[in-house]
């Protein structure tokens, strides 16, 4: 379809208006199926979503877990649009790539960054080493994926954020008699509807929240600088554009060569002082030519032969390269004293150490949203760096909740096994284990049964017993009936809890 045809059902400025709208409307589907992913919001299927539509994170998968997913053929709905209509994905329905175009810098002349035609070449080194990686059962540089990135840093950082300012807001208000009726409605709507009723806590909010604006900061060297050179899913996409069948091209006898397209395209694709020259692996179909060229020299139409190869294109010698990278860095990740020996907190949320997570893992938070208790944190280095941002549970800061299997469900590649309640009940992913030396019971001789309270199996696993040493009955904990939930470590009223759960077959040293 030509510009010139296109232009005749809505001018180029209508048509940057339309994509605008479109990336609008997916990144607000997007929102509202993150808020709606907590426990008791909308069906799992529908939720993660946006997660199973993303062809890296399920080719991933599939690779690592040699298992195929039912739900993980929703990914080729993308691909199939990126065979017809190229990166039209990036430029029209990332979340995250509209995100960046928000916080890009406006300017009437977007500046060329000055580099190697080269450095596009990383998204795809790191495409390739990701794949590569995953054959090896390995899935750690998903953590670089798009979608998981956007999605975990709400989880972690933003969301939390915004319910303390809320809180700390409503708080100074609640001052003003006024205004105790209006924040009282309010707390009804948007709790839990929108906020959790309890403030969720995740260590190292900071860290994903430095990523996440470094990320956005490097726009200011140019615009869409993670989807030039380093987005990995770009990378998949881009190698699909080359056979797409619609893509830019320019009319020869139009075209004056004065640039402009060039100028504005946010991705750089279109060279300068090539006569408006482009690669559709690298054109994310936002259609700014269209509004740039003053005498529509720009055409959208079929072309069915494959694009010419670039210099930054995979090469035999890179993905050579990148089979040794990735087979290195897997080895040497394994070689970790880390991955040799489990952690004695290495809490995996149900299910999932039996279902071998690492290997199915794709980073993306899900579980973690879904947690009603924030129990389950992002990994640091609890399962070593070949584990980094894994779901683990801190009894600590969150525990498993009895009534709740909501991680299992919610989990889009079943690296946490969507189970029953009931099943889920039954599952032990811990044992608990009592510090003698600092519970106040058996330390300080006095009453102190929260442990014993707050155990949910209907056969507690924590009981109290009399002591002719003692005057009040100390808790002891039944292990054949523990299945590590952590509440009773949670509740623990001492600063460092003397009541602690342990991963399975680890004990206190």
């Amino acid at each position: 379809m030509a510009a010139s045809k296109l232009s005749t059902v809505m001018t180029p400025k209508r048509w940057k208006m339309v994509r605008k709208g479109v990336q609008y409307v997916a990144l607000g589907a997007f929102f509202v199926l993150f808020i709606a992913s907590r426990r008791g919001g909308w069906a799992a299927e529908v939720v993660n979503a946006p997660m199973r539509l993303d062809p890296l994170g399920m080719l991933a998968n599939l690779l690592a877990s040699r298992t195929p997913l039912a739900g993980s053929a929703l990914a080729l709905v993308i691909v199939l649009l990126t065979l017809v209509f190229g990166r039209a994905w990036c430029g029209w329905l990332c979340p995250l790539g509209t995100v960046l175009d928000i916080f890009t810098p406006q300017r009437k002349l977007q500046p060329i960054f000055k580099e190697p035609a080269r450095l596009r070449s990383i998204k795809y080194a790191l495409l390739l080493i990701t794949v590569i990686a995953a054959l090896f059962t390995n899935l750690t540089l998903l953590i670089f994926d798009p979608l998981t990135i956007l999605f975990r840093t709400l989880t972690v950082a933003v969301w939390p954020a915004i319910d303390r300012i809320l809180s700390a807001v409503e708080t100074a208000l609640y001052n003003a008699p006024l205004l105790q009726d209006p924040i009282n409605a309010f707390d009804k709507v948007a709790r839990p509807a929108l906020l959790p009723d309890t403030p969720l806590y995740y260590r190292d909010a900071a860290l994903f929240a430095a990523f996440f604006i470094g990320l956005i900061a490097l726009n200011w060297l140019a615009a869409r600088f993670w989807c030039r050179y380093l987005c990995p899913l770009g990378g998949l996409l881009g190698l699909f554009s080359k056979v797409s069948l619609v893509r830019r091209e320019v009319v020869a006898s139009a075209c004056t060569g004065c640039d402009a397209c060039a100028r504005l395209c946010p991705t750089g694709t279109i060279q300068l002082g090539k006569n408006g020259a482009s690669d559709p692996s690298e054109c994310t179909m936002c259609l700014e030519c269209l509004r740039a060229c003053p005498r529509g020299g720009e055409t959208f139409k079929p072309v069915l032969k494959p694009a010419k190869l670039q210099p930054y294109d995979p090469s035999r010698r890179q993905v050579l390269a990148s089979i040794g990278a990735a087979a290195v860095g897997v080895g040497v990740l394994r070689s970790e004293t880390a991955a040799r020996r489990d952690d004695a907190h290495l809490i995996r949320p149900p299910g999932a150490r039996e279902n071998d997570l690492s290997a199915k893992c794709i980073r993306c938070g899900e579980c973690m949203r879904a947690c009603p208790t924030g129990a389950l944190q992002p990994a640091l280095f609890e399962a070593g760096l070949e584990g980094v941002w894994t779901p683990v549970l801190l009894p600590r800061i969150g525990y498993c909740d009895y009534s709740c299997n909501a991680c299992g469900q919610v989990c889009p590649v079943a690296a946490i096994p969507p189970q029953t309640l009931d099943d889920k009940r039954l599952t032990v992913i811990g044992k608990a284990y009592i510090n003698t030396n600092r519970c106040i019971a058996w330390a300080d001789h006095r009453d102190c049964i929260v442990c014993e309270e707050m155990c949910p199996l209907p056969e507690k696993a924590i009981t109290l017993v009399e002591s002719a040493d003692s005057p009040v009955k100390l808790p002891v904990v039944n292990r054949e009936r523990c299945i590590g939930c952590g509440i009773c470590e949670y509740k623990c009223p001492l600063n460092q809890a003397a009541i602690q759960v342990y991963a399975i077959g680890q004990s206190p040293s």
